[in-house]
């Protein structure tokens, strides 16, 4: 097994691994990457409202924390981290942040828009600051690979906030894989109730003066600038093209962690799709729609990386759309929970389990009670996800390890937003043509060459792979 497929397939040791003795050292002494045995982990937070807010209150949790710099580009938006952290230094741009923090932070939080993420987790990662992201790691595609290769050239620890991926239900679930207990896995099905928020509508329109609190500009980051609006925030971004990534951005880092963690796959090699029909409707003379759809399916073949035959199908249903039920759960038994879920089908069973992969059960769910089941080998983590990375930034890269570090993460992201990439396909269409083949021009299945992130058999699906950042704001290793 490679290095890379090990890397992703190991579960990680509860908590930090112990360093042999500790010695009191200058934290400029130790250089990059290193949080110095006397001192506190020092955290900047970069995007401070919503959920960066409970982010930051997790990792003060522990006595060995420090918040000592705040980055917002809304003060109404910071205005509850900025009380319960007065002592920390408060910024409006991550980058003026870095400059003049530098020397006085040893890692970062980072949960902007899902249009933020790759700038200013890079940045981090390149000044040697252990990095927290959000899910989705990134927001396209090629942002994925980047950090993925940037988390092997620069020493830090990393991880991705899908706190399931600490959870004890994921763990279970590969127990309960790895020991045959539904035979070989041919085919999984996901769901969530995503969105809750405004999907599948037109721009907003209007001209609004932008609130004295707020930076526009450097709200809208590396994307197109387009004129202010309230309809984009807080929260609602996640149905924007633009800015955030969808229901699938938001939930298939919870929801399919246990597949990509659990069954023997890397990167699909087809995707395709179909999404809400009231949703086209509304733009049958556009080419770029600007909303995320407010239902999609999604079907994934992934080749299997384990030597054996055939291909893995994996499904994703959003919007309120759910898969059959399988035949052998009861009429009045829960399928997964509110969020969603995930329905594992081998050659001999079934394993459903809830969001974030828990309480995974096999069914009929009477097997649970009937069969001898696994015990339990894979460490679990009772710290949870938040203060794992913290010990593990304590104990120095090299000395600990995360349940989703960006070995793991990037390539997780990468396949996932393939799903994306086949929605904004799906939808695009030349308004010239008027046969109805012709007119509807992405409704394929499009084969994705992963080693050199393309789609093969449509060329126009490929402007999605990579976007094009606005002047002023780049990528580079």
């Amino acid at each position: 097994m490679s290095n890379k497929n090990y890397q992703r397939r190991k579960f990680i040791k509860a908590g930090a691994m112990g360093v042999a003795a500790f010695t009191i050292v200058p934290r400029n002494v130790l250089g990059k990457g290193h949080v110095a045995p006397s001192d506190k982990l020092r955290i900047a937070g970069i995007g401070v409202g919503g959920k960066g807010q409970g982010d930051l209150a997790e990792f003060a949790k522990s006595p060995n924390v420090e918040i000592v710099a705040l980055v917002d580009v809304d003060e109404r938006q910071a205005a509850t981290s900025r009380k319960n952290f007065s002592k920390a230094n408060f910024y409006h741009d991550f980058r003026e942040m870095l400059d003049k923090e530098k020397n006085n932070i040893d890692a970062c939080s980072i949960s902007t828009p899902d249009n933020f993420h790759a700038v200013a987790t890079l940045a981090c990662m390149q000044l040697g600051k252990h990095v927290y992201t959000q899910k989705p790691l990134t927001h396209d595609i090629y942002e994925a690979r980047i950090l993925t290769e940037a988390a092997k050239k620069y020493p830090v620890v990393t991880q991705m906030g899908n706190q399931g991926g600490s959870g004890d239900g994921v763990r279970r679930t590969k127990e309960l894989i790895d020991a045959g207990m539904i035979g070989d896995v041919t085919e999984v099905k996901c769901w969530t109730n995503r969105p809750v928020w405004p999907q599948g509508i037109p721009s907003p329109t209007g001209k609004f003066d932008v609130p004295k609190e707020l930076n526009w500009d450097l709200w809208i980051g590396p994307a197109k600038m387009i004129d202010y609006n309230p309809a984009y925030l807080p929260f609602n971004w996640r149905g924007w093209w633009a800015f955030g990534t969808g229901a699938l951005g938001d939930m298939a880092c919870h929801i399919m962690d246990p597949v990509f963690r659990c069954l023997p796959i890397l990167y699909p090699s087809s995707v395709e799709c179909s999404v809400a029909s009231i949703w086209q409707a509304m733009w049958d003379d556009t080419t770029n729609p600007d909303s995320c759809p407010p239902s999609s399916i999604i079907h994934l073949s992934y080749p299997r990386t384990d030597g054996k035959k055939g291909e893995i199908k994996v499904s994703w249903h959003d919007g309120g759309l759910l898969p059959e039920r399988p035949d052998e759960l009861g009429p009045e038994e829960a399928f997964g929970n509110w969020d969603g879920g995930v329905l594992f089908i081998g050659t001999k069973g079934k394993l459903l389990a809830d969001c974030y992969g828990a309480n995974p059960r096999l069914l009929p769910t009477k097997l649970m009670k009937e069969k001898k089941l696994p015990a339990e080998t894979i460490p679990r983590v009772p710290e949870g996800h938040y203060l794992q990375w913290v010990n593990a930034c304590i104990a120095g890269h090299g000395n600990a390890t995360t349940s989703s570090p960006f070995e793991f993460a990037g390539p997780f992201t990468e396949s996932i937003l393939i799903g994306n990439l086949a929605i904004r396909s799906w939808m695009m269409r030349n308004p010239n043509l008027t046969g109805i083949n012709d007119k509807y021009l992405g409704r394929k299945k499009l084969i994705w060459d992963a080693k050199n992130m393309r789609i093969t058999n449509f060329e126009p699906a490929n402007q999605y792979v990579k976007r094009e950042y606005r002047d002023g704001w780049k990528l580079e290793l």
